[in-house]
Order: C-alpha cells, then sequence, then structure tokens
C-alpha cells in the first residue's frame, strides 16, 4: 500500500492539500476553536483518523492561545486508526492544556467505543447522554498506560482490555464516570467549571440560559470530504464504483465522463484504504475481479470468467480490512455492493456491448467505404467520427492521418475500424459490393448483352 500512499498523497496536494498532510501544516483547519472567554464545543464524529487527530489538537492548542474557558469534545466514534503513539499524544495534550478539555459523549445512540473511548480518560469530566454507550476499549499497551490509567474508574468498570464491555448512561454515573446529567450537551455546560448561566422564567417555567458564549466547531468541507472517505464502507464503495466505471470506459471510444468520474472514485477510494488497515493482497483481488468481468464483458456473455470474477470479488470484499477498532464493511453496503455488480456484469455490461458493437446492430457492410473524420492522429492508431460516433481506428503506417483530416473506411477488425486518408486511396470503397453480388449483377448484364443480339 506503499505506493498507493504515495500516489494519493501527490494528487491530494495536487487538489490543494486537502488531508492530513495539509492539517499538518501547522495552520488551524477552517472552524477551529478558539475565542477569548468563551467554552469551544468541537466536535468528533466517525473513525478518528489522521485528519481528526490533527483537527483535535490545532482546536485545543487555539483554545489554549486565545484563553477560553474550556474546550468540550462531543463524542461519537468507534474507535481509532491512527497510532497507539499518536493517541497518547492527543490524550496527553488533553490532559495538560492550559484550558481543560470535557468530553461529552452524546447525543443518543452516540458511542464512545473502542480505541475512542481512550479520548474519556483525557477529558476532566465526562459525560454520557441517555442512550449513548461507552467502553469496549482493547487493553491499554505500555505507550497508552502513561496517560490512560487502567485503574481508573473507566478501568475498574470493565471498559479496557479482554472481555471488556459497554456501558449506558445510567451505569456510567452509578460508577462514578459521568459526573452530572447530560442528555444534551448545553446541559452537560451548565455543569463545566467556569462556564456561566442565568435563570430565566418565561410562562411559568424556569429555565437556565448561558451568559458564556459558546462557539460549535467542526471540520471544514474539504476536511470533512476527506474524513468521509476515510471510512470503511465510503473507500470500499469508491474503489468498486471507480473500478466499474474505469471498465465500462474501457469499451467505448476515446476518453468522456466516465473515464473522468471513474478515476476520480478510484482515487479517492485509494485514499481512504490508505488510511485504514487494508489488507494488500484483498486490494488485488478486487482489482483482478475486474479484470476477469472485462474477459467475458469481451464475448458479450457471462461465461467462466465472470464466475471468477465473482469468486475474486467476494474474496476480496470479505477480507479487504485486516479488522481493528472499529474498521469494518457492514452487510448492508456488501449486499448494495455485490447486487451492483452482479446486476452490472450479468445484465448491463453484456448488453452495451451487443447493442454497441454486435454486428446486426451497427451492420458491416454498408460502414466500407463510409467517409468521417479523425478527432485524433491516426498515426497508425487513433479515434475517428463515423456519422457522429466515435470509433477507435489504425491506418497504414505508411500513411498517417493527422488531426481534422476526411477519413475513408476500408475494414474492419473486430471492434476497430481500419481507416485510410479520404484522397490517394487505391480503390472507392463506396463501390463496394460483396463478391457474389458482383458476380450475379455480372451474369445479368451478359445474359441481357445476349438477349439484345438476338433480337
Amino acid at each position: 500500500m506503499a505506493a498507493v500512499t504515495v500516489l494519493v498523497g501527490a494528487v491530494v496536494m495536487l487538489l490543494g492539500g486537502a488531508g492530513p498532510a495539509a492539517a499538518q501544516s501547522g495552520g488551524a483547519p477552517t472552524g477551529a476553536a478558539g475565542g477569548k472567554g468563551g467554552v469551544d464545543v468541537v466536535k468528533v464524529d466517525g473513525l478518528i483518523d489522521p485528519i481528526m487527530l490533527e483537527y483535535l489538537r490545532t482546536s485545543i492548542q487555539t483554545a489554549s492561545r486565545s484563553g477560553s474557558v474550556a474546550v468540550v469534545l462531543t463524542v461519537d466514534s468507534e474507535g481509532a486508526v491512527v497510532s497507539d503513539g499518536e493517541l497518547a499524544d492527543l490524550v496527553r495534550l488533553m490532559r495538560t492544556s492550559a484550558v481543560p478539555v470535557d468530553v461529552w459523549v452524546g447525543p443518543s445512540n452516540s458511542s464512545g467505543t473502542g480505541r475512542a473511548a481512550y479520548l474519556l480518560a483525557g477529558g476532566r469530566t465526562v459525560g454520557v447522554a441517555p442512550g449513548a454507550r461507552i467502553g469496549a476499549a482493547p487493553a491499554v499497551t505500555p505507550v497508552l498506560s502513561q496517560w490512560v490509567d487502567p485503574g481508573s474508574a473507566l478501568g475498574r468498570a470493565g471498559l479496557f482490555g479482554e472481555g471488556s464491555r459497554t456501558i449506558g448512561f445510567q451505569e456510567a454515573r452509578d460508577l462514578g464516570i459521568a459526573a452530572a446529567d447530560a442528555p444534551t450537551v448545553l446541559e452537560f455546560l451548565a455543569n463545566v467549571p467556569g462556564f456561566e448561566t442565568k435563570e430565566k422564567t418565561v410562562d411559568g417555567r424556569t429555565t437556565r440560559e448561558p451568559v458564556t458564549q459558546v462557539r460549535f466547531t467542526q471540520l471544514d468541507l474539504v476536511h470533512q470530504l476527506f474524513h468521509a472517505v476515510a471510512g470503511p464502507s465510503s473507500a470500499y464503495l469508491l474503489l468498486v464504483i471507480g473500478l466499474g466505471v474505469l471498465l465500462f470506459e474501457l469499451f467505448t471510444a476515446g476518453v468522456g465522463v466516465a473515464g473522468i468520474v471513474g478515476a476520480s472514485t478510484f482515487v479517492m477510494g485509494c485514499y481512504g484504504l490508505a488510511a485504514l488497515p487494508t489488507r494488500p493482497a484483498a486490494v488485488a483481488a478486487l482489482v483482478l475481479a475486474f479484470v476477469a468481468f472485462g474477459i467475458d464483458v469481451q464475448t458479450g456473455v457471462p461465461r467462466f470468467w465472470t464466475g471468477a470474477g465473482l469468486a475474486l470479488f467476494a474474496i476480496g470484499s470479505l477480507t479487504l480490512f485486516a479488522g481493528g477498532d472499529g474498521v469494518a464493511i457492514s452487510w448492508i453496503t456488501l449486499a448494495a455492493a455485490t447486487g451492483g455488480v452482479l446486476l452490472a456484469f450479468f445484465s448491463g455490461m453484456p448488453s452495451m456491448v451487443r447493442t454497441r458493437f454486435s454486428t446486426p446492430t451497427i451492420g458491416r457492410e454498408w460502414m466500407i467505404g463510409e467517409l468521417g473524420l479523425a478527432i485524433t492522429d491516426v498515426a497508425p492508431d487513433g479515434v475517428v467520427q463515423i456519422r457522429g460516433a466515435s470509433w477507435r481506428a489504425f491506418t497504414n503506417r505508411a500513411t498517417p492521418i493527422e488531426q481534422l483530416d476526411r477519413v475513408r473506411v476500408i475494414g474492419i477488425e473486430g471492434l476497430v475500424l481500419e481507416v485510410e486518408p479520404e484522397e490517394g486511396g487505391a480503390r472507392d470503397y463506396r463501390e463496394r459490393r460483396p463478391r457474389g453480388e458482383q458476380a450475379s449483377e455480372e451474369g445479368a448484364s451478359g445474359a441481357d448483352s445476349l438477349d439484345g443480339a438476338a433480337s
């Protein structure tokens, strides 16, 4: 995967630095936290990947420099794909920051599980929304042990290590992990030290409103895109779609919109896979699956190679990720991808090829002698346009054809046209007929001559 990572890194730089390389430049992403006297609420969702990790670092450091009252991380994450050393550095920054960092797992149905649960060990106070769950983290490694204490309330609750479990809001309260009721982030903020509120009575009901300024921040649009691409399901689907569209483009003349879309989705899928614990052999199996599909698409009939492609596709899909912290493809995603591939290569692609290239549909004889235009140089290979349709073509090396020159079709070999310049052709192929028809016409002409002589 190293070559893929280098390739994707170069593409990302050309796209404007979106991704981890840009985040590590030292500048804060758009929307980063920081503001004197306020509280910065930073959203943490999805797997903690290099983009999210750098964003959290930048947000905490910016808040420290600007004198914020506190930083609150709102967590909805099921794991991390960064190293233990990087996670340890983040927890260390949370615990040693000049600005206190608090952690709230919410809203309802959110998770702070897997290695993402280590973030709770770095929080000054922890809140859990009703319906949210925390825990099920791996055992604390020596690298993490300096900042994640297995003997803390989290560790004693059995949330770390072999046989770890998840707990909900009420259990977190009973075990002393969650300090107060926090169904919403604002109710959690009301219990953060230094956060000021005031009471307000409306229609006989007394409510609390914040006095301290609250700033909600999250990744900017470009970083959100790359963060989403690095998800297991999205990376897998982008790779499969990209390979499928590129294969479709191979059976069309020239490079069109499908080629651009296929290449773009393939590169984005490679970027996502490079950020995840991916098995190179599984990626190779997926690529070989589409090569096998292409062999049978050429014939227009699903045969042995389609079956081989499906077997390789299944193996590659089921073994793509090396497991680990929240990295898995959902069965819904696998079913959708498999259904799409079956539909495409048992019905869609063969029908397209038969319609586009089969003899009964386009008729080969009428094309002999047709005039057209060279879209590219044909020397000896290129692309020509015949009656508004683009075709791959070749010519004799002794008679290269320049772009925009007029050409004449003199033969067809498979799916490729043989052409020659309009001027200088050896024969006028526009009058060419099957040899049997010519013999019949010559015989009829001779009979008419004899009848005329007899009369």
